[in-house]
Order: C-alpha cells, then sequence, then structure tokens
C-alpha cells in the first residue's frame, strides 16, 4: 500500500447507534495524535426541567430519556427519591421491580446483539440484509425481544416508556396467573438466549484488549442489576451516595456530552465487560457454564467480545425472569407510602450498558431542588476514545472503505446512547506530514452509510 498519510477521511452515517455525534482523527507522520468522539446533540436539559417538580414524577419524566432502557431510568429515580425520604423497598415488590429490569436486559440486550452489533462480524450492512439471507436469526432475534417486550407489557404497562412504575412500587401488581403466563414464553427464550451464546462465541474477533478500570455494583449472592454497591476491580468500593466524590465530571471542548473519570484515578469502563468481570461468581449455573463454554474466563478486556458477555447476560435476565415468575406471590399493597422528606437521595442501578446514578435534593414539601443524572454512555466516553486511539493506530494501512468499518464496530462495542435515537456519526481522519517544522494536511475522502434499524425514540 502506498503512503497514506495526507489522507482525510470523513464519514456521514453511522448506523445502528443512538444519537448525533462525530469522531475526529488526527495522524501526523503516520501516528494517530488526537481522538475525539464529538458529541454535538444539543443539550436535553432533563436535570434542569426536573428542577420544582414534585418529588414523584422523576419516574415518569426521566423514562424518557430513552427509549430501549427506560425502566433503568425509572428505577434509578425511584430508589434515589426513596433514599431522600428513608424509604427501603424489599420483598415481593422488589422483586417485580428485578423482573421488569430482566424484561428491559432481555429486550435490549437481544436488540443489541441481533440488529445491530451480529452484522459486522457477519459482513452485511445492517439487520435488513442479513435477514434477506438468514431469516431464522433475525427472527430469533425478535421472538426474543418480544419475551422481553412481554414482561415490560405485563409489569410495566407498556413496553416503551412503562406507566405502572411509581414511588414506593407499582400503581398495581399483576395477579399469579397473569404471570403464570409468561412461562411458555421464557422457556422457549431461554433455549433461543443459550443457542445465542453459542453462535455469538463463534464470531472472529479482532485481537484487542484494553486496561481499563472496570465498574459496576455488585450485589452478593446474585448478579447486580436493580441495585447494588458499585465497585472497582482495582480495589475501590465505595456506597451509592458516595457517587460524586469519586466520580467526576468534566465539560471537553468537543462534545455537549460530559466526560466521567474516578476521582485520582482517571477514565474507567462500566457495562456489560465490568458487570461480568466483577459478578460472575453470581451467574445462575447455567449461564456460568454458557460463558465457560463460549471461553469467557472472570475478566473479559477484549471490547469486540462484549456481544458473548452480553449474550450471556441476556441468558441469564432469561433464567432469572423465570425464576421470578415461577416464585411469585404477589405483594399486599401494590405500593408503600413515601411521606416527602427534605435531604439528598442517591440512586443506582444497572441498565443495559452499565451503571446509571441519579441524584435528587427534596425540599420539606417533595419538591425537587436539584437533580442530577450520569448515565453509562458519559462514563465511558473517555475510555472509548482512549480505545479508538489504539485501535486505529495498528489500522492506519487499511483503505478508506475498511477502516470506516472497523471503527463504526469498534464503536458499537459500547453500545453507546448518545441520546435515544439513531441519527448518524461523521468520522474524520486528518492525515498530516510534517516537513521542515511545518505541518500540511492534504485530500479528503467521504463515506455516507444509510441507518438500516431504527433503534428507539423518546
Amino acid at each position: 500500500m502506498t503512503h497514506r498519510s495526507d489522507r482525510n477521511l470523513r464519514v456521514a452515517g453511522l448506523a445502528r447507534v443512538e444519537g448525533e455525534g462525530a469522531m475526529h482523527v488526527r495522524v501526523l507522520d503516520d501516528r494517530v495524535t488526537d481522538v475525539r468522539l464529538e458529541i454535538y446533540e444539543p443539550p436535553r436539559f432533563f436535570e434542569a426541567f426536573l428542577r420544582g417538580r414534585g418529588y414523584t414524577e422523576p419516574p415518569d419524566i426521566t423514562a424518557r430519556i430513552c427509549g430501549i432502557c427506560p425502566v433503568a431510568y425509572q428505577m434509578s429515580a425511584c430508589r434515589a427519591i426513596e433514599d431522600a425520604c428513608g424509604v427501603e423497598v424489599g420483598g415481593a415488590l422488589a422483586e417485580l421491580r428485578r423482573l421488569l429490569y430482566c424484561g428491559e436486559w432481555i429486550e435490549s440486550h437481544a436488540l443489541h446483539i441481533y440488529l445491530l452489533h451480529a452484522p459486522d462480524f457477519l459482513g452485511y450492512p445492517g439487520a435488513v440484509e442479513l435477514a434477506q439471507d438468514h431469516r431464522e436469526i433475525v427472527e430469533r432475534g425478535l421472538a426474543l425481544k418480544k419475551a422481553g417486550n412481554a414482561i415490560l407489557e405485563l409489569v410495566g404497562g407498556r413496553a416503551v416508556h412503562p406507566i405502572n412504575i411509581r414511588v414506593g412500587g407499582f400503581y398495581r401488581v399483576p395477579d399469579r396467573a397473569a404471570l403464570a403466563a409468561l412461562r411458555p414464553v421464557l422457556r422457549q427464550a431461554l433455549e433461543d438466549a443459550l443457542t445465542t451464546v453459542t453462535w455469538v462465541a463463534g464470531f472472529d474477533f479482532p485481537d484487542f484488549t484494553h486496561e481499563h478500570e472496570l465498574l459496576a455494583l455488585t450485589e452478593p449472592g446474585r448478579y447486580a442489576i436493580e441495585r447494588g454497591t458499585p465497585r472497582t476491580d482495582r480495589g475501590l468500593t465505595f456506597p451509592v451516595r458516595d457517587f460524586e466524590r469519586h466520580v467526576h465530571e468534566e465539560q471537553v471542548p468537543h462534545s455537549t456530552a460530559l466526560h466521567a473519570r474516578l476521582a485520582g484515578r482517571g477514565r474507567y469502563l462500566t457495562g456489560p465487560l465490568a458487570r461480568f468481570a466483577l459478578n460472575r461468581s453470581w451467574l445462575s449455573p447455567l449461564a456460568s457454564q454458557a460463558a465457560t463454554a463460549a471461553g469467557l474466563d472472570g475478566v473479559c478486556r477484549n471490547p469486540f467480545r462484549s456481544i458473548v458477555v452480553r449474550a450471556v447476560e441476556l441468558t441469564y435476565a432469561v433464567e432469572e425472569a423465570l425464576r421470578l415468575v415461577e416464585e411469585y406471590e404477589p405483594p399486599a399493597v401494590p405500593h408503600l407510602e413515601v411521606p416527602p422528606r427534605a435531604g439528598p437521595g442517591y440512586g443506582a442501578t444497572e441498565a443495559p450498558r452499565g451503571t446509571l446514578f441519579h441524584r435528587y435534593e427534596l425540599a420539606a414539601d417533595g419538591t425537587l431542588r436539584t437533580a442530577r443524572i450520569v448515565p453509562p454512555t458519559s462514563q465511558n466516553q473517555a475510555a472509548i476514545e482512549n480505545d479508538l486511539r489504539r485501535f486505529v493506530q495498528d489500522r492506519l494501512d487499511l483503505d478508506d472503505h475498511r477502516l470506516t468499518h472497523d471503527c463504526e464496530q469498534a464503536i458499537r462495542n459500547y453500545d453507546p446512547c448518545i441520546s435515544c435515537a439513531t441519527h448518524f456519526l461523521d468520522l474524520t481522519v486528518e492525515r498530516e506530514t510534517s516537513v521542515e517544522g511545518e505541518t500540511s494536511v492534504e485530500g479528503e475522502t467521504s463515506v455516507e452509510r444509510e441507518d438500516s434499524v431504527e433503534r428507539g425514540s423518546s
């Protein structure tokens, strides 16, 4: 291949991610000197317009942040408000919340694996093209997503932006017969999930690893989903109410999304790889066996293999949902009373993409004084940029089309949710040559890729 230090590559239309953004890569004398994941989508001001609202409103309002993971926002909001008011939801109500969250994990993981990420490994531009040649594969993915949606509809009232969740529990709870009707669907979903693990484990994965500190919630005795204590793989543990002491956000010039770092420690990664590293011992025997058969050990540091970890988590979520359905006893009341109390409250849950933090400050009458939401994607942004820098450096000899494809695939490893609707990403690679102290930039190639899958909407 000829010398390419003067190449300038721009890619418009990254399909199969959520939100609007751009990636800028600067190359000087065949060395990547700068990588910026530029998120230019306008701020949505959820934290601002929560101020002055009633303390019972955040679950319904924050659900609109994401059309794929509304339960994550609802559960984190509920936990934060309940923490501020000194109420702990336990027993059958807490188990019903966990069942609802399992439904979200199932539908989100299935959608990511089958429609957003698998086409990269199989050489297809999108799920539509994949379905033309392998209809049965896409139908299996859609059946899994439908199983997750069935839980969301029954427990949450509807699949998108559920309406049955409230501070203290639910507006109404299902009877045993209604939940029992889910058993056949979940049993089939469990078979499909195990097939999914075997299927994705056979993909061809690039040889690439990272060394980021991994952060996830942990809960001794079971795989953390709807509650837990933040912990890292390098020994840091702190209560949820201390997350602002340890997780520091900062504005960067090239992004409307904040970058998060661990105080005194630097960038970190949250999400499936982190959860698996910190919680694998609490997987169910069936999910643990599937992980071992797929070649996963206690820690997976190859982001391309995150699709395998998601498939293992999908298996766990289906099996856990089935257990919760079979053991379900309707709670005595649909919700606990949560009287307002002045003070701060903190909540965190494990969204499919990673740990999601909420903090609210309440006045004595329950009015929200302040709100803060720290989503997984902003926490991962610095780690993504670092990974892309190293990934691109090793692939500068690739032609424009292949480099474009590989960069898009690398970004999709993290299932980034820039907002909640699929838009596009521009990729710009500047290749510079230094001549006698001066720097020149020449040439530009533009590649546009159309989005083939609508992921979600707010």
